[in-house]
């Protein structure tokens, strides 16, 4: 019972990510999840209460996903932290490209759900901030003489290039994101660490 119970949950949930991600949450409704997944709307209830609690499970499985990606863009060049950044948009213009991409989950919670105090909202902003946060991390790391001015034009960048790919398709200008990232990091580096020399 409890593995069904399990797989169920787990289907609606995989199911809800697809529609919510590729068509946004306001498109989709209970009864389109329901169809698409082919499990009953109790069954649905059951692990979901609402609509909402069904949006903020996507939206946390969603920052678990980034957060494997992150890791495992900079993972390689792990103790060079100015590596790590221009390496960590590298991978973000491949995925701009990628036919699976949509943009961002968060970006498009927060359009669609502008109240601060909606739930979805709230994870979404909270996502934003950690990435913030990691990003000024990396920046402190790497010498930056203004760590946060830097995190936060690099999460700008980031975030362009997602709206990017919503906007244009996979042709985008996301593609030059890490030759940009790369020129605010060495801007905000004393010239002694500056990597971007003229061959």
């Amino acid at each position: 019972m409890a593995e069904t119970t399990h797989t169920s949950r787990e289907q609606l949930l995989e199911t809800a990510a697809r529609l919510f991600y590729e068509h946004g949450y306001r498109a989709i409704g209970v009864d389109a999840i329901v169809a698409e997944s082919g499990i009953g709307k109790m069954t649905l209830y059951r692990h979901f209460s609402s609509k909402d609690e069904l949006i903020v499970a996507y939206l946390n499985e969603a920052d678990a996903q980034f957060w494997a990606w992150f890791e495992a863009a900079i993972r390689p060049h792990e103790g060079a932290p100015h590596d790590q950044i221009v390496a960590l948009f590298e991978s973000a213009a491949r995925l701009a490209s990628a036919p699976a991409c949509h943009g961002c989950a968060f970006q498009n919670a927060a359009a669609e759900f502008p109240a601060l105090d909606h739930p979805g909202h709230q994870v979404a902003l909270a996502h934003k901030q950690a990435v913030r946060g990691r990003m000024r991390d990396l920046a402190a790391q790497a010498g930056a003489r203004e760590p946060e001015v830097l995190a936060d034009q690099l999460l700008l960048l980031m975030d362009g290039a997602w709206i990017a790919k919503r906007m244009f398709g996979r042709k985008n200008p996301a593609q030059s994101i890490a030759q940009a990232a790369t020129v605010l990091l060495e801007a905000q580096l004393p010239p002694k660490n500056r990597r971007a020399k003229a061959k």
